[in-house]
C-alpha cells in the first residue's frame, strides 16, 4: 500500500504526512515536458496567449493545447499562467469601474460581508459578479468573458458546457493574506464534514471545478497576488492536511508568488494549496475578477420539490421521534433523503457563510428545528426564511 493510501478508505489528520507532502513539492517542472509554454518561473509555465491566439481557433491545436493544459493541471504543477489573455484590456478597466461602484453601493448597504479564508471585512468582495456584471453592464460583460483562452483553459479541464461563476476580490494596501487552504468542494467544508467523505470522493472534488483569476491591475509581488504551492495539488490527503498547522507552515515556508500584469489570467486546480496574499504596497489597489468554473455534471437528474418534501416530513418525523419509533440514525437517514444536504449553490450576499466555511444546508436546518422542537409552522417559516437567503 502506498503512503497516500488510506487503510480505512477515508482521509482524517491522522492520514496526513508531512514528508510524503514535502517528497511532492520537490519536484521540478522541466520545460521538455511541454511543447507551447514560453518560459517556466518556479514551477509554474508562462503562456503567451499573443503565441496561441490563431491555433486556439483551429480544432486540433486547439485540443493540443488543450491536453498539455489539463496534464499541467492534473499530474504536473497544478498551475498556469496566461500571459496576455487580454489583447485589449479597455473591456477589464470598463468592468474595474462597474465592480467599484457595486462595492461602494454594497459597503454603503450592508457594512460589508463575510470572506472565506479571511477576515470579515478585511477585503472588498462583490459575490456574484459575474451576473452582476452582465444585469448592469452587459456589453461590459461581453467583451470580458468573450476571450478564447479563457474559454479554452475551462474546456480544458471540465470539457464543454461548463458552468461560469465569478466574484471579485479587491484587496488594498495594508490587506491581510488569507490562510493556506485548498478550494470547492471540500475545501469548503469543515474538517469532521470534509473527512466524512471517502478517499475517492477526494479524489473527485478536484476535477468538479476550476479556480482561476483575471487581473484587472498590475500586481506587483508586494501587492500580494495569489500565493500558490506546485505540486500541493497531488497529495491525495490535502483535504485533511491544509487544516493542520505543521502543512499550513510548510505552506508558508515553500510558497511562490508571480507577479502579474492588467489581461493576465492566471488558473489552477482547487486542491493546489495556496492563499491570497498581503497587500504591502503604498498604492495599488489590487483587484481580481476570480473564476470557479463548475462542471456540467455536477447536476441532479431531476428536478425535486425538498422544501415541499421537507414541510410534509417535518411532522411525521416529530412524531415517530417521540413515539421511539425511529432512531436518531434512521431519522438522520429519512431527512437525508428528503432535505438538500449541500450548502451551495445560494446567494452569499444574503446567505454568507457565518461562524463557517459555508451556510447552513436545508438538512441541517431540518435537523436543528427537530432538536429544538419548533413546531411546523414555525419549520415551514424557516425553510421559507432560507429559501429566500438563498434565491438570485
Amino acid at each position: 500500500m502506498d503512503a497516500q493510501t488510506p487503510m480505512n478508505g477515508y482521509f482524517d489528520a491522522q492520514s496526513c504526512r508531512l514528508e510524503d507532502f514535502k517528497a511532492l513539492l520537490d519536484q521540478k517542472l522541466s520545460s521538455s515536458d511541454l511543447n507551447y509554454t514560453d518560459t517556466i518561473e518556479q514551477n509554474i509555465p508562462i503562456y503567451d496567449v499573443s503565441n496561441l491566439r490563431g491555433m486556439l481557433g483551429e480544432t486540433s491545436a486547439r485540443r493540443q493545447i488543450m491536453a498539455e493544459w489539463a496534464s499541467v493541471l492534473k499530474d504536473r504543477s497544478g498551475v498556469l499562467v496566461l500571459k496576455g489573455a487580454y489583447d485589449d484590456t479597455a473591456p477589464l478597466d470598463a468592468a474595474t469601474e462597474v465592480f467599484l461602484s457595486i462595492i461602494e453601493r454594497e459597503k454603503t448597504k450592508s457594512g460589508g460581508g463575510a470572506d472565506h479564508f479571511a477576515k470579515a471585512g478585511a477585503n472588498d468582495r462583490i459575490w456574484n459578479s459575474l451576473q452582476k456584471l452582465c444585469l448592469e453592464a452587459p456589453d461590459v460583460f461581453a467583451r470580458c468573458f468573450g476571450n478564447a483562452a479563457i474559454d479554452a483553459v475551462c474546456e480544458a479541464w471540465l470539457g464543454p458546457n461548463y458552468q461560469m461563476t465569478a466574484q471579485v476580490n479587491l484587496v488594498r494596501p495594508g490587506g491581510e493574506a488569507q490562510q493556506a487552504h485548498r478550494d470547492y468542494h471540500l475545501g469548503f467544508q469543515t474538517a469532521d464534514i470534509s473527512a466524512s467523505y471517502p478517499a475517492h470522493v477526494h479524489d473527485l472534488s478536484p476535477v468538479m471545478t476550476l479556480q482561476g483569476g483575471i487581473a484587472h491591475a498590475d500586481m506587483p509581488v508586494e501587492s500580494g497576488p495569489t500565493k500558490l504551492l506546485p505540486f500541493s495539488q497531488l497529495y491525495r490527503a490535502g483535504y485533511a492536511a491544509w487544516r493542520l498547522d505543521e502543512f499550513r507552515a510548510c505552506f508558508e515556508e515553500r510558497y511562490v508568488q508571480l507577479p502579474l500584469q492588467k489581461g493576465d489570467a492566471i488558473f489552477f486546480n482547487p486542491a493546489l494549496f495556496h492563499a491570497a496574499g498581503a497587500n504591502r504596497s503604498e498604492n495599488v489597489q489590487r483587484m481580481v475578477n476570480l473564476l470557479q468554473v463548475s462542471s456540467a455534471f455536477g447536476r441532479a437528474m431531476e428536478s425535486i420539490d425538498r422544501t415541499g418534501m421537507c414541510k410534509a416530513l417535518y411532522p411525521a418525523i416529530q412524531s415517530l421521534k417521540a413515539a421511539g419509533t425511529l432512531s436518531d440514525t434512521e431519522i438522520e437517514a429519512a431527512v437525508s433523503s428528503c432535505a438538500e444536504g449541500y450548502s451551495f449553490p445560494t446567494n452569499l450576499d444574503r446567505d454568507p457563510p457565518v461562524g463557517g466555511l459555508a451556510p447552513e444546508t436545508q438538512k441541517q436546518l431540518f435537523l436543528r428545528a427537530l432538536t429544538a422542537n419548533w413546531t411546523a409552522d414555525e419549520f415551514a417559516e424557516g425553510l421559507e426564511a432560507q429559501n429566500q437567503r438563498r434565491l438570485a
